[in-house]
This record gives C-alpha cells, structure tokens and sequence, in this order.
C-alpha cells in the first residue's frame, strides 16, 4: 500500500511564502513523476508543477518565475516553494505520484492541503 502525505498548507498574505511537502510511503520501486495539482472552489483541478525523474520541471504559466519544484529522490518526497503569493493561488494543493508498486504502475494522490493567501 502506498500513501502520499502532504504538510506545509496554511493561510499568508498576498506576497508571502510557503513551503510544501510530500512524502511518499509504502511498497515503492520506483517514483517516475511527481507533481503538485490545486483545485478552487466551482473549479477544476489543474497541474501546478511536474519533475520527472531526470529532474526536468514543468510549471503552469501562472506559476512560473514564482514557484519551484523539487524533489529528494532518497526520501520520495517532492516540495513546492511558493513564493509572491498572489489570492487567486487560494486552493486546495494536491500531490501527485506516477510510481511502480508491486505489479503496478499507477497514480496515486494525496488528501490535500488548503492553502489560503488573503488581500
């Protein structure tokens, strides 16, 4: 069995900085793809930021120049540094894992951390 755990979530002001993280746990062979989603309320869930595991990155063209992915491949967890917070970041941050378990390769996601940034 394989769990995603996310922490780091809270409420900032507009301009502000958080750090989130995920670790990944259970029966793992091999993490391909991690990324971080967000879903607002009435809205679709929509990908943030990607890092295969060459160490490549992908970012939404609403992050960029504000967010960074990375990841610690020792310790599967991958971590997303927001910064210049803006309110329209306001949304429910979800982790993303394209891993290899027994027999398996599948995506499995986090419960979700809010992430609030008020005007």
């Amino acid at each position: 069995q394989v769990q995603l755990v996310e922490s780091g979530g809270g409420l900032v002001q507009a301009g502000g900085s958080l750090r989130l993280s995920c670790a990944a746990s259970g029966i793992i062979f091999r993490i391909y793809t991690m990324g971080w989603y967000r879903q607002a309320p009435g809205k679709q869930r929509e990908l943030v930021a990607s890092i295969p595991s060459d160490g490549s990155t992908n970012y939404a063209d609403s992050v960029k120049g504000r967010f960074t992915i990375s990841r610690d491949n020792a310790k599967n967890t991958v971590y997303l540094q927001m910064n210049r917070l803006k309110p329209e970041d306001t949304a429910v941050y979800y982790c993303n894992a394209h891993l290899l378990t027994i027999a398996l390769i599948y995506d499995y996601w986090g419960q979700g951390t809010q992430v609030t940034v008020s005007s």
